[in-house]
């Protein structure tokens, strides 16, 4: 299988290529050149399966030849074998045809511990074979980066700095990722915002000269191919378990860099029964207004009780007009050619978009209603990121003839003053591997908003 940009000019990759590289030459996004596609039939044999298994099933074709079948095996069951709960995505019903798909059981405590701990055993096992150490570059609003040190500290190929905004992400998040202090790690808390934290990461892999000799960056960021295809796996998880393909499952995900639900959408392109996927958002809600009024218009970033969604430019939605657009990479460049610019689109790729796509707007005060509703409905306590995404699901589903399976993005121990204010005498522990948390030494650097002080830092440490 190749590998294409959606900005349509630059050179198709392998899929050793494209995990590597990360963000394409031109600036685009890659994606396959066309999607496997399962039957009816191959989708009911993936019913039983344990998790693993069903991963090389739906993983398998996207590496083609670059993997042998052992090889992959091997590398999913590292990625998976340090999660704590024997399904590693267990679902729990909390309302009529209503589930939660608990994607917080890996080593971090979120959801992103599946793509990144893949990614990890990815990277180590491909530039061993290679010979070749490189440096990751990652900007997080607050569970990408912690996900994606603990997926890569035992890496021996990998250097990798990590770029959150300083004093926006919760305590427990920041200690995830400053309390790693493995000598191949740096944190960097940048004087911006998570926007500016991913552009500075853009500019950097667009212009690398900054690095020593020999030593190129890849990408952790969910620009990069691998994080969205192991998320795939999921949705066809959950949808199996609940009856597909002989019924209509339908899924709400908090979202704001768009790539847990263009997981989703490939899902449903590659034949999983899904007839609602709802884009669920905060206060920053950039993606709601697209999808309800045509309005991608850029407004001021607010820091919210779910700051992992507090993102205004979400890269991965030009992956979706990317296909919406009918691939035509020019369109897309001439689209996003000035992102500070309002967005137009057509009315008929809009369409096309409302076919599948819902959306729902929930402020902070409406999260902590939800996670205070649900507990004492159903004594299941969420964190703020999914309460968006069971109240956006209840304002949005057609019926609940339909399972409706909200994704459940973090641990709610991640963030203890958003659960306190819904339910002010309620504890919520750390699991046991996290006790010590707030005992660990921090390592980070305070960086002002400044690409070339970044760089600097960077080409220093790396000596």
């Amino acid at each position: 299988m190749r590998f294409i940009s959606t900005r349509g000019r630059a050179p198709s990759l392998s899929f050793t290529d494209t995990v590597l590289t990360g963000l394409a030459t031109d600036g685009g996004l890659y994606v396959p050149e066309s999607l496997p596609e399962f039957s009816a039939e191959e989708i009911r044999a993936m019913a039983g399966l344990d998790y693993r298994e069903l991963a090389f099933r739906i993983i398998q074709p996207f590496v083609g030849d670059d993997l042998s079948d052992d090889e992959l095996r091997d590398i999913l069951e590292r990625s998976y074998r340090h999660f704590r709960h024997s399904a590693v995505a267990p679902l729990v019903q909390t309302d009529t045809n209503e589930w939660i798909l608990e994607l917080f059981h890996g080593p971090t405590l979120a959801f992103k511990d599946f793509a990144l701990q893949f990614l990890g055993q990815l990277f180590d096992h491909l530039l061993k074979k290679r010979g070749e150490r490189v440096v990751v570059m990652g900007a997080t609003s607050g569970d990408t980066g912690s996900a994606a040190i603990e997926g890569c500290r035992h890496c021996d190929n990998i250097d990798i700095f990590i770029l959150h905004p300083h004093n926006r992400v919760s305590e427990v998040q920041r200690r995830q990722m400053t309390g790693v202090l493995s000598d191949n790690v740096f944190n960097i808390a940048l004087d911006g915002s998570f926007d500016d934290c991913q552009n500075m990461v853009k500019a950097s892999f667009a212009d690398q000269s900054f690095l020593p000799d020999g030593r190129r960056l890849v990408a952790v960021n969910s620009i990069n191919w691998a994080r969205i295809m192991a998320q795939i796996v999921y949705y066809f998880y959950a949808a199996v378990n609940l009856g597909a393909p002989d019924k209509m499952v339908n899924f709400s995900v908090p979202t704001g860099n768009f790539g847990d639900i263009f997981a989703g959408y490939l899902a449903r392109q590659m034949g999983l029964p899904i007839d609602q996927l709802v884009i669920a958002t905060n206060a920053n809600d950039i993606l709601h207004r697209c999808i309800s009024d045509n309005d991608h218009s850029p407004r001021p970033l607010v820091h919210s009780l779910s700051p992992s969604m507090d993102i205004m430019v979400s890269s991965n939605f030009e992956r979706l007009l990317f296909d919406l657009y009918d691939r035509d990479g020019a369109a897309v460049a001439e689209l996003l050619a000035d992102r500070s610019a309002p967005m137009q689109l057509d009315d008929r790729v809009l369409a096309k978009a409302r076919e599948v796509f819902y959306s729902y707007r929930v402020d902070d005060q409406r999260t902590v209603e939800t996670i205070r509703r649900v507990f004492e409905e159903s004594e299941y306590l969420l964190d703020p990121h999914t309460a968006i995404g069971v109240e956006a699901a209840r304002k949005v589903r057609k019926s609940t003839e339909q399972p409706m399976v909200c994704l459940s993005t973090a641990h709610p121990a991640k963030f203890p003053d958003a659960v306190a204010r819904a339910l002010p005498t309620r504890e919520i522990p750390l699991p046991a591997h996290m006790q010590d948390l707030f005992q660990r030494e921090e390592r980070m650097k305070v960086l002002p908003n400044d690409l070339a002080g970044v760089q600097r830092f960077m080409a220093e440490a790396l000596g």
